[in-house]
């Protein structure tokens, strides 16, 4: 039975349930997936609901219950066929073909008011085909950490996939890294798809061109469709992932945000961040930073990431050589370098507080601004909070009161980095008008928000929801973060 002809219908007056859900990923045949059976749970209780995301689908977020949350992505009631995707991958250097979806399954496809194809995402929903003598469960606290990433993320500006809801499903679990037995919950990810390097590299594996070449049709009609139409839409489908990549990476790059897993399974052919595990925000500028305690090489550290993005694309290069020449491939990925360098300037321009500068004051105010962040022990995000909590026009006229008022500039005293990045800061304040300058305390606020969600403060949520089941330090921390202008 297709999704089409899917009585998806069963309880009309659940709103999740009456969206016009589409074949476009099933309609491929089931060479790209399995069909599989969500978990039944003892409990189902909603923890979060992602009433941002509802207008998108066309939902009005009063017209829907947690009720209606809990049957449709929890009890999972009236949704078939649940497909567990098929895919391979480079896990730290090494290709693993033992891979596929676990833990989750694509519940649906559906099209939002903007027109774009969306894909409802489950994480921890029971065991798959592929879940390796795993339970195929998420840990409570792991679903805290994936909403806290995702509304963060967004926040900052920084392209990703959110969550739609998480429930808590009553189970206890058993985890190496946490204290255990541990709470458990499922988790509804909305994102841009559910198609990765690595479904493309299990095809290659099996030999199949001919499915590769499908499903990157499927790809560029869906995704690219502004390609569709053109005679060399292959090689520049590739060019244009080589840039959202790039992009992608030098976003997560400016805010400090340390992926921690970035196997060619975990990204995405959309170039739209997902999968939030062992993640961080990097505490300070710390070039080595590393997020997974299980990364004893450093391989996946913070400033590793664009090189390890780069080297996906290139490990990909083998998976779709079938259908795109290899020299327009290494063409596309010559581009990588111009295109994270100018995203990554752009980005921290923005932090900064300039939309736009020349470009030799950009190259100096960015090399001072690191220069200073790397040898300072300055909280990274602290710094650009304050900046943006701080700043006064006063700032044109007097280098000296650049940070004065703030805790961190009082910490630091009149160092000679400092004074060398205030007086370049001073500077190019001093050729705007104050119409600009009001537009540098605009864009500060719009770019460094006052709450990141450093490891501490995750700990910090994390406590009372353990200890005395209190969420509400959970939930006025999210609000915190989307409101935050």
């Amino acid at each position: 039975m297709t999704l089409a002809e899917t009585p998806h219908n069963t309880n009309s007056k659940n709103p999740f349930l009456s969206l016009k859900y589409e074949p476009a990923l099933e309609s491929l045949g089931d060479d790209y997936y399995d069909e599989v059976a969500a978990a039944e749970f003892p409990q189902h209780i909603l923890r979060w609901r992602n009433d941002a995301l509802l207008p998108k689908l066309g939902l009005n977020p009063q017209a829907v219950t947690d009720e209606d949350f809990i049957i449709a992505f929890g009890k999972f009631a009236g949704r078939k066929p649940l497909l567990a995707l098929r895919y391979h991958g480079y896990q730290f250097g090494e290709y693993n073909p033992q891979l596929g979806d676990g833990r989750g399954f694509l519940y649906g496809q559906v099209r939002g008011i903007d027109g774009e194809l969306y894909d409802f995402g489950t994480k921890g929903s029971g065991r798959t085909p592929y879940s390796r003598g795993g339970d195929g469960m998420l840990t409570l606290k792991g679903g805290v950490r994936e909403v806290l990433a995702a509304e963060m993320l967004h926040r900052m500006g920084v392209r990703t996939s959110r969550c739609l809801s998480m429930i808590e499903t009553g189970l206890s679990l058993w985890r190496g890294d946490e204290p255990s037995p541990t709470r458990s919950s499922v988790m509804v990810r909305m994102s841009k798809s559910h198609i990765r390097f690595g479904t493309f590299e299990r095809l290659h594996y099996f030999r199949r061109p001919d499915l590769s070449k499908k499903l990157l049709d499927h790809v560029i009609k869906e995704y690219y469709q502004h390609l569709d139409e053109k005679q060399d839409k292959y090689a520049l489908f590739y060019a244009e992932l080589v840039q959202r990549t790039a992009e992608l990476v030098a976003q997560w790059m400016a805010v400090g945000f340390c992926h921690a897993v970035l196997n060619t399974d975990n990204m995405s052919i959309t170039g739209e961040s997902f999968d939030y595990g062992p993640y961080a925000f990097i505490p300070n500028y710390d070039p080595f930073f590393t997020a997974a305690y299980f990364d004893y090489y450093k391989r996946y550290c913070y400033i590793n990431q664009p090189e390890i993005c780069k080297w996906n694309l290139e490990a990909l290069q083998q998976a779709l050589k079938a259908v795109i020449p290899q020299t327009d491939m290494e063409a596309g990925l010559a581009q990588f370098d111009d295109y994270y360098l100018a995203e990554y300037r752009c980005f921290m321009l923005k932090k900064l507080g300039f939309e736009k500068l020349s470009e030799p004051e950009a190259e100096e105010i960015l090399k001072a601004t690191i220069e200073f962040l790397k040898h300072y022990p300055v909280s990274y995000h602290h710094f650009f909070a304050d900046m943006a909590s701080c700043f006064s026009s006063k700032w044109r006229d007097d280098a000296s009161v650049i940070l004065s008022n703030s805790e961190i500039g009082q910490s630091l005293g009149r160092s000679e980095l400092f004074l060398n990045w205030s007086g370049i800061y001073h500077r190019i304040l001093t050729n705007l008008t104050p119409d600009e300058i009001e537009k540098v305390s605009q864009t500060l606020v719009r770019y460094n928000p006052q709450v990141v969600i450093l490891r501490p403060v995750i700990e910090s949520i994390w406590e009372p929801i353990t200890q005395a089941d209190n969420w509400q330090p959970f939930y006025e921390l999210l609000n915190q973060i989307q409101s935050q202008t």
